[in-house]
């Protein structure tokens, strides 16, 4: 498995915070699997939690203003300036160079921390995922003192799954590490076109591969001119006069940069920009795009498409669905634009686990140009999250009428996001569900079910006459952990029955409703709603994601509950809870 990376890419100030507390969490996992001070390790915690609560950039603070912060001491400061400085801090590169990469990686393995990693290392004497997997595989890792089989296999089941996905980004990691990477071509062939294409361009949300098209004459003097740029690496025996093939070194990723001429420019970008199957599926008269594209040198994408008779196909919903036939009947949808979302549903203040407080959260989706928040704070079973107990909702209420006052015309409407328990059941009373105006129902535990106990789980809480929403139907972290096995087609048809929105949660390691089961639910009459289940004022901007999926899905303004205005949400919350009897 390749060495642990560091690399978080940069587009905004909120990735470049998370770049900086990233390293410093880094740093504390490392101290305590070489099981340093303690209080040396919780002052890394500590600091790390502090800078989590700040909105505006660390790396623009002078080692003043950094030691202003609550929670941030002189030293936490200092690493931090020299983050900004340098890209990583002398304590964290010393630690690096005293672990194993494999063993560094092994931290991210879901449900051990760094003392049990420490004694994988230490006692099993092993150093790469791969010596784990083994260990696991040959039952050595039961025989240690505080696993057992069922940690065995869960480790096992965590290793297989990172190994199927090495080499894989997330889109909102891969899209940055793009951009760099179609910037710095653009600087080194000036004279050329360039395009992205490929998976970042589709906007997948897993990215495989980094592919550019460039436009050029002199494809051995651009080949010459790519490998001069450092952070490519070329893979010279699977490399040909036409493309050039190696890695982008600092996500990862495998890279292929083909080169066309001038004129077949346009063929070459849209061809690298659809799927196998939106370029294969026959349309009229045996023909399909493939066909259509090599027929002469087009001027553009949108030429190709006339060439066919159809209307343009935007590059999210070039899949192989019913694209074409929609296009050829001047039907595609007008697809939805993050311009036309009116609020924010979903998301977490201090009451449970976000890092900022209600009237933070809301004033900060206010000045974003939000009519609405909907804060929607853990519920009481997931303690582990500060979950609110019935009290909690109720002075939080209290809080949310004193901040509408205060804030009108902007409206903060009062939600929870209510675990699903393993019956189906919400974890209130209806003496509480009753006073919310939305409820999202998700589901946080007791996640290793089968297709028919989750399928069922699932539809029970949606004919709850209180479930508003279905929160991340799946339950998958992309990349990290597969999602329980559901029958989306039962869950989105119970949605349909019961007037239950699906949400498309935002966060880059979810993207859940999954964008292939967006058709199904626009066709059976089930609205959206685009929410970033932000834990931070920083989550907001996640919102973009989730837009995304809904495209890919041909998701429309009109089916998207949050493009809504204020007072057509109040109204739809007040009918919906007038009909429970």
């Amino acid at each position: 498995m390749a060495a642990f990376s560091i690399f978080v890419p940069i587009h905004n100030i909120a990735l470049e915070n998370k770049k900086i507390i990233k390293l410093f969490k880094l740093a504390a996992e490392l101290m305590e699997l070489h099981d340093e001070n303690p209080f040396k390790v919780r002052s890394y915690v500590n600091g790390a939690a502090a800078l989590e609560l700040m909105e505006e950039p660390l790396a623009l603070k002078s080692q003043a203003e950094l030691e202003g912060i609550t929670g941030v001491g002189k030293s936490i400061a200092a690493r931090v300036i020299e983050i900004t400085e340098t890209g990583s801090f002398t304590e964290l590169d010393q630690l690096l160079s005293v672990t194993p990469p494999g063993v560094v990686e092994m931290l991210r393995i879901k449900g051990i921390g760094p003392k049990k990693v420490r004694n994988l290392w230490k006692e099993l004497g092993a150093e790469t995922v791969e010596e784990l997997l083994d260990a696991c595989e040959q039952d050595k890792v039961s025989k240690l003192k505080g696993f057992g089989a069922k940690t065995q296999e869960n480790i096992k089941q965590a290793l297989l799954f990172t190994q199927q996905n090495r080499g894989k980004l997330l889109y909102a990691e891969a899209e940055s590490a793009a951009q760099a990477l179609l910037e710095e071509v653009q600087q080194a062939l000036p004279d050329a076109e360039v395009a992205l294409v490929g998976d970042v361009r589709r906007c997948l949300e897993i990215v495989v591969k980094l592919e550019l098209v460039v436009g050029t004459d002199n494809p051995t003097e651009a080949e010459a001119a790519l490998n001069k740029l450092d952070e490519l690496q070329q893979d010279e025996l699977n490399s040909g006069p036409m493309v050039w093939r190696g890695k982008h070194t600092l996500s990862g990723l495998a890279t292929e940069i083909r080169f066309a001429s001038p004129a077949n420019f346009q063929n070459e970008r849209f061809i690298r920009s659809s799927s196998p199957a939106h370029l294969s599926q026959v349309f009229a008269a045996n023909k399909n795009m493939l066909t259509v594209t090599r027929e002469g040198s087009h001027s553009s994408e949108k030429d190709i498409y006339a060439a066919a008779g159809m209307a343009y196909i935007v590059p999210e919903l070039r899949e192989g669905a019913n694209e074409l036939q929609l296009a050829m009947e001047n039907k595609l949808p007008k697809l939805l634009e993050l311009g036309d979302l009116k609020g924010i549903l979903h998301n977490h203040s201090t009451y449970s686990d976000g890092a900022h407080t209600l009237e933070q959260m809301a004033t900060y989706c206010r000045d974003m140009g939000y009519q609405y928040l909907g804060i929607s704070d853990h519920s009481k079973t997931a303690a582990y999250a500060g979950g609110l107990r019935e009290g909690d909702v109720l002075r939080q209420q209290k809080e949310i009428d004193e901040l509408n006052q205060k804030l009108a015309p902007f409206k903060i409407f009062k939600g929870i996001e209510s675990d699903i328990l393993g019956d189906g059941s919400l974890d209130y009373e209806e003496d509480i569900l009753k006073t919310f105006d939305f409820i999202v129902a998700s589901i946080h535990s007791n996640l290793n079910m089968d297709e028919q106990k989750a399928t069922a789980r699932l539809i029970t809480a949606i004919e709850n006459p209180y479930t508003t929403m279905l929160g991340h139907p799946t339950g998958r972290l992309l990349l990290r952990r597969e999602g329980y096995p559901i029958n989306h087609r039962m869950v989105i048809d119970a949605c349909a029955a019961n007037n239950v929105i699906i949400e498309i949660n935002s966060n880059p390691w979810r993207l859940d409703l999954d964008w292939r089961w967006v058709h199904y639910a626009l066709e059976k009459g089930v609205m959206l709603s685009i929410n970033p289940d932000a834990h931070h004022t920083s989550g907001y901007d996640d919102m973009r994601y989730g837009v995304l999926v809904g495209r890919k899905g041909g998701l429309t303004k009109e089916m998207t509950f949050n493009a809504k205005t204020a007072e057509e949400v109040a109204a739809y919350f007040k009918a919906r809870k007038e009909k429970i009897k």
